[in-house]
């Protein structure tokens, strides 16, 4: 049994229940080991994030918590650090490192808003070539470490969020292959584990996890790291089918 989940958001960015419930939650869902990881400080978006003023606020409230509840649980004060953020890590426990947008001639594009801001930034950027774009996200997701030093690599191919909704490339393409094993063999050799996201699935835009099941298949035959992540946005979806997909790791 998977006792321990360590990507969650709360009311601090775009979560829907305070860190106490979250962790309360935790607790009745028999976790040993949680941790809190709100979205880092994104200057040029700043909906979704936790405010820059908040961040302290979060690291103590975080803290204090963790110092109430030490004899249920271990809680952890970490941070889901987008690669284009230029926030400090250096208060946090640990860092996920995430792609959410690629950069475009100077504009921030993000790839989990909507299949038609993909398909506009194909156009405009790419000619109309969604492969490109889907390549220029996979080079940005290949730095990720490099960039974020992160100690877990957030929803590698969150580009295909909505692929099961609206298809907008085919997975099985070479081009798209190509793309995402590259970065997969380059993140691979940094040792850092990936997550399986059971996020997406949670929230109804997904019946599988990211990465993908090939991408995953790819990942243990090559060597690399897995762990199971929830991606929690509400109490409800803490250690979303970790029973499921305990025996992918």
């Amino acid at each position: 049994m998977i006792t321990k989940d360590l990507h969650s958001h709360t009311t601090y960015c775009d979560g829907a229940d305070t860190p106490e419930e979250m962790i309360l939650s935790a607790i009745d869902k028999g976790l040993k080991v949680y941790g809190l990881s709100g979205h880092s400080y994104t200057f040029f978006d700043t909906s979704y994030c936790m405010q820059e003023d908040d961040i302290p606020k979060y690291i103590a409230e975080v803290r204090s918590l963790a110092e109430k509840h030490r004899d249920s649980i271990e809680v952890l004060c970490g941070v889901e650090q987008d690669y284009y953020s230029e926030y400090p890590t250096d208060g946090f426990d640990y860092v996920i490192g995430s792609v959410h947008y690629i950069k475009c001639s100077g504009e921030y594009v993000p790839v989990d808003e909507s299949p038609d801001i993909l398909r506009a930034a194909a156009d405009k950027h790419f000619g109309g070539d969604i492969y490109a774009l889907c390549a220029e996200y996979y080079r940005t997701v290949a730095d990720v470490v490099e960039k974020t030093s992160c100690d877990i690599i957030g929803h590698f191919d969150l580009i295909t969020k909505f692929i099961e909704r609206e298809p907008l490339f085919d997975t099985a393409d070479s081009r798209y292959v190509a793309a995402w094993q590259t970065a997969a063999d380059r993140l691979i050799a940094t040792k850092v584990p990936f997550e399986i996201n059971t996020g997406a699935i949670s929230r109804g835009y997904r019946t599988s996890p990211y990465p993908s099941m090939e991408i995953i298949a790819y990942i243990k035959s090559h060597g690399g790291k897995l762990i199971l992540s929830s991606d929690a946005h509400s109490i409800g979806s803490i250690a979303y089918r970790f029973d499921v997909y305990e025996a992918l790791i």
